[in-house]
């Protein structure tokens, strides 16, 4: 039964899933070549809510492609689609090669454009990228009487990237990421942050503050590109590079110098499989996912 004043999503009829996790960034995955999903950013915003539902920072839906092995559209757990999500990306491959959709060595196509990925053993996959774009390598942004000096660039989706010269790993990320990623010089999109402490030419750390998920996340792909990208630029990283991540899994960013910036992107990293499961009415249900995410003043309705 709904709670008071919460409306009642289309019922959905029993359909698989896949939960999987890359280096700490988890995913709903749903094979969706039926077509099956005909509202994908309601059924979003359910199925991520944590705590009530599945929980998840997106969901991934496998599509057919005349273009590629198959196709991976991407939203964020508010619901919007999102261009690009490397990690998503690196899971949607491994669950296209259990559930014998793809061979080892498989295209994919997202709204970035077509990238290839490569399944190794225990769970490790490999994600071929196009050469970051529209770097930036100093674009100061003020934010009150502050003024923070980070770099620009677009990894499928656009990043922030800042460096970093205290502790990383005491310091609480959310209020500045949360300013930057909304700040007006960044708009109409947004950006993703990520803070970064270089810890030697071949290892660094990294946080992210993710926008369309509104927090911090575990790991993000793209910012683990975009900041390792960034770093090669300056001349202070070279390939390989080992990546530090929120969730103390490591992945690992590898390249060659290019035209000014760097080219043949590999990112490479876990995609687990964290378990199997059947949508219930009860997963979807009985909530509003507006009112978990931004609590607001409710007025029964007798």
């Amino acid at each position: 039964m709904n709670t008071i004043g919460t409306p009642s999503p289309p019922r959905q009829e029993p359909l698989a899933f896949a939960k999987m996790s890359g280096a700490g960034n988890d995913f709903v995955v749903i094979d969706n070549r039926n077509g099956r999903v005909t509202d994908p950013g309601e059924l979003t915003r359910r199925i991520c809510t944590r705590r009530i539902s599945v929980g998840a920072d997106g969901l991934i839906l496998i599509e057919n492609s005349g273009r590629a092995t198959f196709r991976m559209r991407y939203y964020n757990s508010d619901g919007g689609l999102s261009d690009f999500c490397a990690n998503g990306t690196r899971c949607a491959a491994r669950f296209a090669f259990m559930n014998v959709i793809a061979g080892r060595k498989m295209t994919i196509e997202t709204d970035a454009g077509i990238v290839g990925a490569e399944i190794a053993d225990h769970g490790l996959v490999t994600l071929v990228l196009p050469s970051p774009r529209n770097f930036t390598a100093d674009r100061p942004l003020v934010i009150g009487n502050t003024t923070v000096h980070g770099s620009a660039i677009l990894v499928g989706v656009p990043h922030y990237v800042v460096f970093l010269r205290a502790d990383l790993w005491s310091q609480d990320i959310e209020p500045l990421g949360r300013s930057i990623r909304e700040h007006r010089d960044l708009q109409p999109h947004g950006a993703n942050v990520n803070f970064v402490v270089v810890r030697d030419p071949s290892s660094i750390e990294i946080r992210t503050y993710e926008r369309g998920v509104e927090a911090e996340t575990l790991a993000c792909g793209s910012g683990i590109v975009a900041a390792v990208s960034v770093g090669a630029m300056f001349g202070r990283l070279k390939s390989p590079v080992s990546v530090l991540t929120r969730s103390g899994i490591t992945v690992e960013v590898a390249f060659e110098p290019g035209d000014g910036g760097v080219q043949d992107v590999r990112l490479k990293g876990d995609a687990r499989l964290i378990y199997r499961a059947t949508l219930t009415p009860e997963t979807l249900e009985g909530f509003d996912p507006e009112f978990v995410r931004h609590p607001t003043v409710r007025v029964e309705v007798p």
